[in-house]
């Protein structure tokens, strides 16, 4: 079960390294826009928003990181925590922006937190 586990935090701290390159590098880009449908205009004018949006996605990155090689008990503390964090910030996105954020962060970070806790 640890396995699965921290199989599943790495594809969480994947997960947010994309969400940081989608909203910090690539938001004006095609990729990036088409992930929102927003137009040129729309994603110049929200452009600074995503990059903040995507430097908390990379620092829930880096903890899920911290957690996976941090010894135990930081370790496991660590994760729990930035899953928290994850699951937390997936269930305010769905219910203020879109509800696509519960299955795209939320649900993921439950199933990994759920594992963590579970071989903890």
């Amino acid at each position: 079960m640890e396995t699965l586990a921290h199989v599943l935090v790495g594809l969480v701290a994947a997960l947010h390294a994309y969400f940081l390159v989608m909203e910090m590098f690539l938001w004006q880009r095609k990729p990036g826009r088409a992930l929102h449908g927003f137009d040129p205009e729309m994603a110049r004018a929200t452009a600074p928003l995503a990059a903040n949006q995507g430097l908390y996605n990379g620092f829930l990155a880096a903890g899920l990181v911290w957690g996976l090689i941090a010894a135990d008990p930081t370790g496991f503390r660590a994760q729990v925590f930035f899953l928290c964090c994850v699951v937390v910030a997936g269930v305010f996105g769905a219910a203020t922006a879109n509800r696509r954020i519960l299955v795209a962060q939320a649900l993921p970070g439950a199933l990994a937190l759920a594992a963590v806790l579970v071989a903890g």
